[in-house]
């Protein structure tokens, strides 16, 4: 389990997390159990990373990073900003989402300009991550941010970072907190949920294939025991100790209707994201 020992930043976003490093010298944004999103978001956070990766789609490594009392308690930084008042972060096991590099290295974009957008190298995972986003009922819309990943110049030392590459960005999907319905944790149709909010991102979707190899990796590639594996892994404060509602809501991807993910109501919506499907 990473350990959080240095404070770099506080991070955007209704969860308030902050970028930490730990000591293995890995930055994570982490997210504490008394964000005010609720505690259920950081099991989903965990659990949506891990089913995702397993399906092969660009998620930042997922992990359990140990917040220390003493840390918080000399971190003046970590707080949570209330209406009127604020709160210092719960120590004790958060969660953690690996920055994609070191951050005085690596700057990562909420935005593109369109024609950049166009050319994001791994652009066809948007809709290997709308299968993933309407299969796990993911209320929020997509979240994704773009990077480039830093070189080294000939002959530098280890760790010696060069500036970014001139290579063509890539995206990475962030903040799987609202899937399972958020706290929810049940699986109602919505046929917008899930969709990212530019529609470029869908333009090679011409039709129900489009969405492969995602969708034959969701049958294949997501079994009872992987599942029962990231249970395991999910610090029980983090669904408030009910075992039982957790196996609940895994249950659904163990049954018949596993993998079933309803597109063509979505394309028959008022607003259709797919142009090129017809």
């Amino acid at each position: 389990m990473p350990v959080a020992v240095e404070y770099v930043r506080r991070m955007r976003g209704g969860a308030q997390a902050h970028l930490l490093r730990c000591e293995d010298d890995q930055y994570h944004i982490v997210k504490f159990q008394n964000n005010p999103q609720g505690v259920r978001i950081l099991a989903n956070e965990l659990l949506g990373s891990r089913l995702a990766a397993r399906i092969g789609l660009p998620v930042p490594a997922a992990a359990v990073v140990e917040v220390s009392e003493y840390f918080v308690k000399h971190t003046e930084e970590l707080n949570i900003q209330l209406a009127r008042s604020r709160t210092v972060c719960k120590p004790g096991p958060s969660f953690g989402s690996r920055y994609p590099g070191h951050p005085a290295a690596v700057v990562v974009y909420d935005f593109l300009p369109e024609e950049q957008l166009r050319a994001v190298q791994n652009i066809s995972a948007f809709a290997g991550m709308l299968a993933f986003d309407k299969w796990t009922c993911n209320t929020n819309g997509r979240q994704a941010v773009f990077f480039r990943a830093p070189g080294r110049a000939a002959g530098a030392a280890p760790h010696q970072i060069a500036a970014p590459s001139q290579s063509a960005y890539r995206a990475l999907m962030i903040d799987q907190g609202f899937c399972f319905n958020a706290a929810d944790w049940g699986f109602p149709d919505a046929p917008l949920r899930g969709i990212y909010i530019r529609e470029r991102v869908y333009e090679t979707v011409t039709s129900l294939e489009s969405f492969e190899p995602w969708l034959g990796r969701i049958e294949q590639n997501v079994t009872e025991a992987m599942l029962e594996e990231a249970a395991g892994e999910t610090p029980s404060e983090w669904y408030n100790f009910e075992s039982d509602s957790l196996y609940r809501m895994l249950e659904f991807f163990t049954g018949e209707g596993r993998g079933c993910v309803i597109f063509y109501t979505t394309r028959k919506s008022a607003r259709n994201p797919f142009p090129r499907w017809t």
